[in-house]
């Protein structure tokens, strides 16, 4: 299972985020006693028209990561609208998590959303506990049993439109990237880009670093400092910290998961965004028709279902070249159509200069 070098990364990355559980309530948080085992939570019946599915969200990092801060913005957008009541624990530590998901489990939660990368084996037995509780969770194995689906974030369509982007923006034809982990999530979206930026300039160099954590920008930003020094002019900030690093030295950047041009108007070009309410509606939608069953939902992160998007040029709509603009967006296109595949690769990305 490809998942085994992830679960060994993420158990050296998630324990830096230290020990502590916190728990945030739209109701009423699992207490630190499980509950006795509530019959309500089920995925074999459904619910009433109208009625609030009950869903829990067990995240090892806190929700301002890029990644999980879709997730729960995702979770936020569908508890406004009145379709969920919504908790969640942020910094939950590997060796918790099992806990923490059965605590969800026996609080009457019909739905637990999270990611058990580092904790697969622990949270499938967990899932076989609960039969009648569903289990949507960010993993790189398969479904499991009747009630554990699985996502990923497949961005890699919007990414290879970034680096097509970065490609055209290139002086030094000198490309930096900086990654969390060697993971496949992260490798699909590195090499989408680097074949992005060759499409646009074939010679195009790349230099690749990986720092060991997921939410360390310090690092991410002496990373990135290192590869400016080498001719990087363009960097691909997969990790919070390296668009400083990039705004520091008066070069450009490319945004991973949210758009925060923002932040960064002189530095940020564009972002391959993750939208996860087409999943996280999908599995919403199951739990109350009494259907949801063990599914993968990685798809319903590809362009063709709002999953994901190229986000707007902004303040850059007037400095990236006309005739680049226009080849990104016959190429969002032709992958909206079908006629064009960005290749998934989720093998290690290495520098090639």
């Amino acid at each position: 299972m490809t998942s085994l070098n992830r679960r060994k990364f993420l158990v050296y990355g998630s324990a830096t985020l230290g020990t502590s559980l916190l728990l945030k309530a739209c109701g009423n948080s699992p207490s630190g006693t499980p509950a006795a085992s509530d019959s309500s939570a089920t995925t074999g019946s459904s619910a009433a028209t109208g009625d609030k599915i009950k869903v829990a969200g067990i995240y090892t990092v806190p929700i301002e990561q890029q990644w999980v801060s879709r997730i729960h913005k995702a979770l936020e957008t569908a508890k406004e609208r009145g379709d969920i009541e919504y908790v969640y624990s942020e910094n939950v530590t590997n060796t918790d998590y099992e806990r923490v998901m059965r605590q969800y489990a026996e609080a009457g939660n019909q739905l637990i959303v999270g990611e058990v990368f580092a904790v697969e084996k622990a949270a499938r037995d967990v899932a076989k506990s609960y039969p009648n509780v569903a289990f949507l969770m960010g993993s790189s194995g398969k479904p499991d049993g009747s009630n554990f689906s699985v996502f990923d974030n497949y961005i890699h369509e919007p990414a290879y439109l970034t680096g097509m982007i970065a490609g055209g923006m290139t002086k030094s034809k000198t490309i930096g990237l900086v990654g969390g982990y060697p993971i496949p999530e992260v490798n699909r979206l590195m090499h989408a880009f680097m074949a992005g930026a060759k499409e646009i300039q074939p010679d195009t160099k790349f230099l690749v670093t990986f720092i060991g954590s997921w939410f360390d920008p310090p690092k991410a930003k002496e990373a990135a400092f290192a590869q400016i020094s080498k001719g990087a002019d363009v960097m691909y900030a997969e990790r919070f910290g390296v668009s400083d690093a990039a705004k520091e030295k008066g070069v450009l950047a490319i945004g991973n998961v949210i758009d925060t041009q923002q932040d960064y108007p002189d530095t940020v070009v564009a972002s391959a965004i993750w939208h996860m309410e087409p999943t996280i509606d999908k599995a919403i939608e199951a739990v109350r028709s009494g259907n949801f069953k063990a599914e993968d939902y990685g798809v319903y992160s590809y362009m063709k279902h709002k999953g994901s998007s190229l986000s707007p040029l902004g303040t850059f709509e007037t400095k990236v070249p006309a005739d680049l603009q226009a080849k990104v967006q016959q190429r969002q296109e032709e992958i909206l159509a079908g006629k064009f595949t960005v290749k998934v690769d989720d093998t290690e990305p290495k520098s090639t200069t």
